[in-house]
């Protein structure tokens, strides 16, 4: 017998063997006994109790008018959002740990700014705002502004960075040591209370702070932030947008169709250019054609330029042209350019 037949007999072999190992089955054994239950788990979250809110009218209308909003548009998250020292103001989470009293620190992925950035939403349905009690400012703790009112939480972001160059570095010059250098890109809560710029002595008297010229009195009866950019939501405007509208102003403005109350936006937009090619001319301030922006030139520069520039950049990314507190506004462009215009320049 060859090989071959003989590993074909051994496996046929083989197959037998265990076929036959095989027996018949016998009867089932006795039942045992059972187990004891186990503790019944946490009620899961229905889909129909996160729908109550999610689909109710009044949340979607909010969600509609955010989405028109700055806020939305997410590219401070992008430039700052995961910075320690900005992640504050320019993401949900840093606003967040703010709130809560966390040290500030790097956000590995930051998130645009939502409704649980400003409101408490979970567990409870109540939207109460994280912060609402008067805010300490940045660039002078001791300094507490307090609008009286829902205001106080944009205060927080919306304020000056830094002091006044001759207050945060009093001498005869100062330096500027970083081509980003100036209050913020928002300091609107300065301007509306009418504090925290550099007060050149001029001609023009600056108004007490929390006088406001009109808008902001020290006995309550002024507007704030939320007055006229939370007015009833209307065209683009208004409501979660937080674009003012024009419609909260003519109660005070009858018949005012826009912003440019008496040509006043006009003329501090003409100011605000003079002032600064003024700047350009004394070399504090250059084009960057990369960056499609005016920007301070590195250097050291006679306390009063530094001042100037630094009014300027405040007031020009305040944005409002002098809406947000005229009389500050005006006293503040007005000083600074009889400064710069002196013979000694």
């Amino acid at each position: 017998m060859n090989s071959k037949h003989l590993l074909w007999l051994l496996v046929i072999i083989s197959a037998i063997a265990l076929m036959g190992c095989e027996g018949e089955t016998g009867p089932a054994g006795v039942a045992g006994v059972d187990g004891a239950d186990g503790a019944d788990g946490a009620n899961g979250t229905s889909l129909a109790v996160c729908l109550d809110c999610h689909t109710d009218a009044p949340f979607l209308q909010i969600g509609l008018e955010y989405v028109q909003s700055g806020h939305k548009a997410g590219n401070y998250v992008d430039y700052a959002g995961g910075r320690g020292s900005c992640s504050r103001c320019h993401s949900k989470q840093g606003f967040m740990n703010f709130a809560a009293g966390i040290d500030a620190a790097d956000i590995g992925e930051p998130s645009e700014i939502d409704c649980a950035t400003c409101h408490i939403v979970h567990p409870t349905d109540e939207f109460v705002l994280r912060m609402d009690g008067p805010v300490p400012m940045i660039w002078d703790e001791t300094y507490m502004l307090d609008f009286g009112d829902d205001s106080n939480l944009c205060a927080n972001c919306h304020q000056s960075r830094r002091a006044e160059p001759n207050i945060s570095d009093p001498g005869d010059t100062f330096e500027i040591t970083s081509t980003h250098y100036g209050p913020h890109h928002g300091a609107q809560a300065n301007v509306l209370e009418g504090v925290g710029f550099a007060e050149i002595a001029g001609s023009t008297a600056y108004p007490a702070p929390s006088s406001g010229s009109g808008h902001l009195s020290a006995g309550g009866d002024g507007v704030t932030c939320v007055d006229c950019h939370m007015d009833a939501y209307t065209e683009g405007v208004g409501g979660h947008t937080w674009w003012p509208s024009i419609d909260a102003c003519t109660g005070c403005h009858q018949g005012a169709e826009d912003f440019d109350i008496n040509g006043a936006q006009t003329e501090n937009h003409e100011k605000l250019v003079a002032l600064r090619d003024r700047l350009v001319a004394l070399g504090v301030v250059e084009y960057v054609e990369e960056d499609e922006a005016y920007e301070p030139v590195v250097g050291t520069y006679p306390m009063v330029q530094a001042q100037a520039f630094f009014n300027w950049i405040g007031l020009e990314e305040d944005r409002s042209l002098g809406a947000h507190n005229p009389g500050y506004f005006e006293a503040l462009l007005d000083n600074t350019l009889e400064a710069l215009e002196a013979p000694t320049f």
